[in-house]
């Protein structure tokens, strides 16, 4: 089932609106074959499956094991690696605790309602097997550059273990472009509207700003990020656990509920409720893996590429120490912030809002959602089901106020809209309208605002406003945006880095970490669900190559973690996992 993304109101020219319509549509279809295929959160869950079975859950059994490890319990003096456990994996955690975190568990919930929660959930306990084979194989094949740092990744697996110097290569490339479609694109876009709605700050200055930061972090290479890893995942952590707290300490009364509608609809899908006009159980199970996929990486093979760095000449110690990722991640991170969105109640409730391009569009006949069947039409139509006529004609419109004979309703963010006005370069319009086929074709430069639904960053940011610190719970949530994407775009760099060293060579670098910050300053005035669209198709690229190579050498790596614990077992008699 394809995401529904719809490129509709725009200040452009009907030149340049036909061909931003079809790119949209590209991706779309693009997507529809990826990360929205049905079959891929079948893939990357039964991965998980396979791998916790098959090596008899080691996300439970090695759990407390990895912590050791982290707090360097068994470190040896004089192995090879550029950070430490407790580096490596805060460097990884700083990539994946971002803007997934904060806007993509409201995304997930706004599109699947509560039982996209309950999905992200069995995303991040398969991913921690996923995750802790991954690493391993990773770590196994890692080498050194010409600079004389440690380099890894399933780029190398790939090419020194199966012989696929082409599945490499593609590989490679795809983390390239994903590190600026997961890493760079979404947590600047996401930055930039945080601290824009929290402070008024244009969204330019925001990107200028932390786009001349990026460069300072990472011209310093590996050993700068991951020092700078180390000091702020904690601190950011904090931050944010206790604004969550206190907006789930001020509706305690909901939690309940909140989690028995998480687990309740995990199989039946979302009713509907509020604005909010439901889910199927596809609709939110799809939405649910692919956030959590974004949440936490397992499977997409980024982490390994910092973990490779890991001084340890043991390949499957890094592997448990991965382990924590997900858990860290998803189990605890994006939980507090489900169950602050679902407690307050704020996904169901429509707010003021300027209509983003591409989820706004006009379809015949005026509908109400209050109606079973109408609401129900709706949701199917939203969902790539049956679909509904698409408005043509002309709006009268009197100040900004269209006339109120209507014939059409307005469908934004998924909901009804309500109390919509027109403007024509930022000034209440008077005159007529013409829509096409669901889409104002003319005067240009026509915009729209109302109250509908919202999601992702604006969605969170409400929600913290419904706790002990009322308004400025949304400075709490800015802040927490901030460091958690600022982290995730410093980490990502180093993906991509590694991905261009070994394409290209080290001298490729430096042309890499150019674009890389000329591209967070420039995503941070992107259209948001574009941004995500183009997130969620960069994601799926690496993930399925990673996959395929994981389930290959399946073999090997029980093989491998048998051989650990006979050596740990022999090393350390007294210990246990």
């Amino acid at each position: 089932m394809g995401t529904v993304i719809f490129a509709t109101l725009r200040p452009f020219s009907n030149q340049q609106a036909a061909s931003l319509d079809r790119v949209t549509s590209f991706l779309n279809t693009l997507d529809s074959y990826l990360g929205s295929h049905p079959v891929f959160p079948y893939l990357l869950l039964g991965t998980g499956v396979v791998f916790t079975l098959y090596l008899g859950f080691p996300q439970i059994r090695y759990f407390a094991h990895a912590w050791r490890i982290v707090r360097g319990k068994y470190d040896k003096s004089g192995q090879d690696g550029d950070a430490t456990h407790f580096q490596a994996l805060t460097t990884a955690i700083s990539g994946t605790v971002g803007t997934g975190n904060i806007g993509g568990v409201a995304l997930a919930i706004y599109l699947g309602g509560p039982a996209a929660l309950f999905w992200m959930w069995m995303t991040a306990f398969l991913g921690m097997t996923t995750k802790f084979v991954e690493v391993t194989l990773s770590h196994k094949y890692r080498e050194k550059d010409a600079n004389g740092h440690i380099v890894g990744g399933p780029m190398f697996v790939m090419e020194k273990r199966l012989n696929m110097k082409w599945l490499a290569v593609f590989f490679a490339i795809a983390t390239v472009v994903s590190s600026f479609g997961s890493g760079n694109m979404p947590q600047s876009n996401n930055i930039a509207a945080g601290v824009e709605g929290a402070f008024g700050v244009p969204a330019w200055i925001t990107g200028l700003v932390l786009a001349g930061l990026l460069g300072a972090v990472i011209i310093g290479g590996i050993r700068r990020v991951v020092q700078f890893a180390e000091y702020l995942v904690p601190f950011m952590a904090v931050v944010y656990v206790v604004g969550a707290l206190a907006v789930i300490g001020a509706n305690l009364e909901q939690i309940v509920p909140s989690f028995v509608a998480v687990v309740s609809d995990a199989f039946s899908g979302s009713a509907a409720a509020g604005g909010f006009l439901g889910a199927s159980f596809a609709y939110a199970f799809n939405r649910g893996v692919n956030r959590g996929l974004f949440s936490n990486e397992a499977g997409q093979g980024s982490a390994p590429i910092a973990h490779a760095a890991a001084r340890t000449d043991e390949p499957v110690s890094e592997g448990i120490v991965s382990i924590l990722e997900p858990f860290i991640d998803t189990i605890i991170i994006c939980t507090l912030t489900g169950l602050v969105i679902l407690s307050s109640g704020v996904w169901t409730e429509k707010h003021q809002n300027e209509f983003e391009t591409f989820d706004t569009q006009f379809v015949a006949g005026r509908y109400d959602e209050s109606v079973g069947a109408e609401a129900n039409s709706l949701l199917a139509h939203l969902s790539g089901g049956t679909p509904v006529d698409r408005y043509s004609g002309p709006v009268e419109v009197m100040a900004g106020v269209p006339s109120l004979s209507l014939d059409y309703t307005i469908l934004h963010n998924r909901s009804i809209a309500e109390d919509v006005r027109y403007l024509q370069n930022g000034v209440p319009f008077s005159g007529v309208v013409t829509v096409t086929d669901g889409s104002i074709t003319a005067p240009a430069g026509i915009t729209l605002n109302g109250r509908s639904l919202i999601h992702s960053v604006d969605l969170t940011a409400e929600a913290f406003t419904r706790g002990a610190f009322g308004e400025a719970g949304r400075y709490i949530v800015s802040i927490g945006l901030v460091l958690f994407a600022f982290s995730t775009a410093v980490a990502w760099s180093y993906y991509g880095d590694r991905a261009m060293t070994y394409l290209f060579g080290v001298g490729s670098v430096v042309f890499y970490r150019f674009a890389y910050v000329a591209g967070f300053f420039l995503a941070a005035v992107i259209d948001t669900s574009l941004v995500w669209l183009i997130s969620a198709i960069t994601v799926v690229m690496m993930t399925l190559p990673n996959l395929f190579v994981i389930l290959m050498l399946a073999t090997e790596m029980k093989q491998s973690v048998a051989e650990y614990w006979e050596h740990f077992n022999h090393e350390y008699p007294k210990e246990s996992a």
